[in-house]
């Protein structure tokens, strides 16, 4: 009984003891989530309000609520073609780098060849370098060859960046991977192809995961080579922004609509992929 008193007695002071923690450390992860969201939610007040009432007061809420920024951009084809074009391209740009990354992390990953390790850092020099450097070489060679203002012309500019990115990860997460596999299946008589379509592929999923998301974000947020290499029909919704400057001044409310649906797209994609950047993440290769 004695015990049993003691053990009484001792529960509430170590709840007591534990509380004030839990709730410290709660303040702060709120404190934080809210300092991430203020901008977000800054930017879809504004989406919500007219030029004058942003300009003219300052509210935490829509004092007149409207939706005719959204409308704005529904509605005008130079707007919502903007994210047509960001799509067809970003899309197009992932669908290539993850393709052409498969078969060269593999190699990578199974081969040792003169020069492996050098031509690897080569191709992560290729990402070290800044947009800026390729913007004007794209530019002459797509003006001589006709990919000027094409999807396709920013896709495979993107490709420069994406692909040494997307065989890294890749590479990483094959390595992981026993060569057992590789030589089981040849025994079975599994030809390459199916064997790295059916049996490998499956087993690297979320590194295929994690490098389309990492090259979906790097295309989607791109504005130099974007902007360059487009004028009127494979023009960014990035690039598209810049109209809301006229003679009147911005169209704040615009640009704050047009703002949050970029917003969207690369939310939808962190959701879906959330799983493999987890994945990722202990394995120590993101």
């Amino acid at each position: 009984m004695a015990d049993l008193t003691a053990t009484a007695a001792a529960t509430p002071r170590s709840r007591s003891r534990t509380l004030p923690r839990v709730s410290a450390s709660a303040i702060v992860i709120g404190l934080y989530l809210l300092f991430l969201m203020l901008p977000i939610y800054w930017l879809l007040n504004m989406s919500l309000k007219t030029n004058a009432e942003i300009t003219g007061t300052f509210s935490l809420w829509p004092q007149n609520l409207t939706f005719q920024n959204y409308v704005t951009i529904l509605t005008d084809p130079t707007w919502y073609m903007g994210y047509v074009n960001s799509l067809i391209y970003v899309v197009m740009n992932t669908v290539i780098s993850v393709t052409v990354a498969l078969p060269a992390a593999y190699a990578f990953s199974r081969y040792r060849f003169m020069g492996d390790k050098h031509l690897f850092f080569w191709l992560l020099t290729n990402r070290m370098a800044p947009p800026a450097v390729f913007a004007l070489p794209f530019f002459q060679l797509y003006s001589s060859v006709g990919l000027f203002d094409t999807h396709i012309a920013v896709a495979l500019a993107h490709c420069l960046f994406n692909v040494p990115l997307a065989v890294w990860i890749l590479e990483g997460f094959m390595r992981g991977v026993p060569k057992e596999i590789d030589e089981t299946a040849y025994i079975d008589g599994y030809s390459f192809p199916r064997f790295f379509v059916k049996i490998f592929m499956p087993l690297i999923s979320s590194g295929i995961g994690v490098a389309a998301f990492f090259c979906f974000m790097f295309s989607w947020v791109e504005l130099l080579l974007s902007r360059t290499l487009t004028s009127v029909n494979a023009k960014p919704i990035a690039a598209t922004m810049t109209r809301t400057v006229g003679a009147s001044g911005i169209d704040w409310g615009v640009l704050a609509a047009a703002g949050v649906l970029t917003i969207i797209p690369g939310a939808l994609v962190i959701y879906f992929v959330r799983n493999y950047i987890a994945k990722g993440f202990a394995l120590g290769r993101v």
